[in-house]
């Protein structure tokens, strides 16, 4: 497993930006929009990161920008850990058999959320390509929130 990002929303983008970029110091190494989805992704790096975070993605710090406005009462802009697995289906597998329950199976064959006893959401992202959807993931429902 491999430790990828720590996701925040923010409310407003440029003021995060000046807060963790120019004053922190860290750098913006990733960009993605989504306008379908009405939202914007900004992946930044640790100063002494940056190499491994932009040739590697990790470890990040994930802003999450959510175009429409919405408050965050304090402390649900904390999204979620990442983290990379070799093989997602073996992972939630071991994970089901030591009691965790799988709240977003990975029906995609490339992502799942489980969360910690103290119900910190934690993403799990398949290594590289998704794999093949199969079963009994596909058909899995959602349980709980993540």
């Amino acid at each position: 497993m491999r430790y990828l990002h720590t996701m925040v929303r923010v409310k407003d983008l440029e003021s995060s930006l000046d807060f963790y970029c120019n004053k922190l110091g860290m750098t913006e190494v990733d960009r993605r929009e989504f306008p379908g989805a009405r939202f914007t992704l900004v992946f930044l790096a640790a100063s002494e990161d940056k190499t491994s975070g932009m040739s590697n993605r990790a470890p990040l710090l994930e802003l999450t920008y959510n175009w429409d406005d919405q408050d965050y009462p304090e402390g649900r802009n904390f999204g979620h850990l990442a983290f990379e697995v070799e093989d997602i289906y073996a992972t939630c597998q071991s994970l089901t058999d030591a009691g965790v329950v799988i709240n977003r199976p990975p029906r995609d064959g490339r992502m799942a959320f489980i969360r910690s006893p103290d119900c910190v959401s934690i993403e799990l992202l398949q290594r590289g390509d998704a794999q093949a959807v199969a079963e009994p993931w596909n058909s899995m429902e959602n349980t709980g929130t993540w």
